[in-house]
């Protein structure tokens, strides 16, 4: 079973969720390219979610998963998807 997330710090270069076994995972911010393009303020407004399994950003429309983080998953969100993303925060 996967530990669960009890705290979350974005940087300007890193995504470090501490666990609940006391461990810290700490991955480049460029892995997650909505977070990486994200303000300040976006970044720390998220929420522990699925009972600690997960972080959602609402204002970035991300989430991640503590799973994915321990086993090194980057961000699969298709180049085209991303782009559609940047163009409707450029539009705002």
């Amino acid at each position: 079973m996967t530990a669960r997330a009890t705290n979350v710090l974005v940087t300007e270069d890193t995504l470090s969720v501490d666990l609940e076994d006391g461990r810290t995972i700490a991955v480049p911010i460029g892995w997650y390219p909505r977070l990486a393009h994200g303000t300040p303020t976006e970044r720390d407004h998220y929420e522990i979610s699925g009972a600690g399994y997960g972080i959602h950003w609402l204002e970035l429309d991300e989430d991640i998963g503590v799973e994915g983080l321990l086993l090194g998953r980057k961000s699969t969100e298709s180049p085209a998807s991303f782009a559609r993303w940047l163009d409707q925060r450029s539009s705002r």
